[in-house]
């Protein structure tokens, strides 16, 4: 059975002024994703979900990967990086956690961006037009917090109970004006000690 994808949608957002004050280079954010049949919701536990992630995860990350590259222009443009997934009610978050965490997923994503940090991601239940939430890093530096950013955007029929919404955000740029340094000038001052994580 082929991959069962209803819709494709894509947000796009370009901050221009922030703070009152004009981005020196606009930030640019591309959240694109693909609202697909839960091929496990309807059915008794399912213990071996592997099966229908051979199966779905490869194409799914190919379809939304050319959906974020249609939109950046190149997979070298693109500097922040994260994915998301939602279940609908008839689902468990395992379901939406199963399409995006897997490397047949995600590292459709990190080759063709030249990524090397792992996503951030979201996965979460929610109903028709719930946020679609995705958090963002940079691809090769995960402690550069200029790029610590989220897009976001809902749609309005999705995901409906038999459904998972899956979705990857793209950066072209960091925050405008960022100006609370890396995490690597903590640690210099705080002695790399544990638990510095913020």
């Amino acid at each position: 059975m082929a991959l069962e994808v209803r819709k494709v949608v894509s947000y796009i957002e370009e901050t221009r002024i922030e703070g009152g004050k004009e981005a020196a280079r606009p930030l640019l954010m591309i959240l694109s994703a693909a609202v697909v049949k839960n091929p496990w919701a309807g059915k008794p536990f399912t213990e071996d979900l592997r099966p229908e992630i051979l199966r779905i995860a490869p194409p799914l990350g190919e379809l939304l990967v050319g959906e974020i590259l249609r939109h950046a222009g190149s997979g070298e443009r693109v500097e922040g990086y994260g994915k998301a997934a939602v279940v609908g009610a008839d689902g468990e978050v395992e379901h939406a956690s199963a399409l995006i965490h897997t490397l047949r997923f995600g590292n459709k994503y990190r080759n063709a961006v030249g990524g090397t940090s792992y996503l951030s991601f979201t996965n979460s239940r929610g109903p028709m037009g719930c946020p679609i939430v995705v958090p963002m890093m940079h691809k090769n530096d995960e402690g550069m917090r200029s790029h610590y950013l989220t897009v976001q955007t809902t749609i309005a029929d999705a995901p409906a109970a038999g459904e998972i919404v899956v979705a990857l955000g793209a950066s072209v740029g960091g925050r405008p004006h960022h100006r609370i340094g890396d995490r690597y000038q903590d640690m210099q001052e705080l002695g790399a000690q544990p638990g510095g994580q913020a």
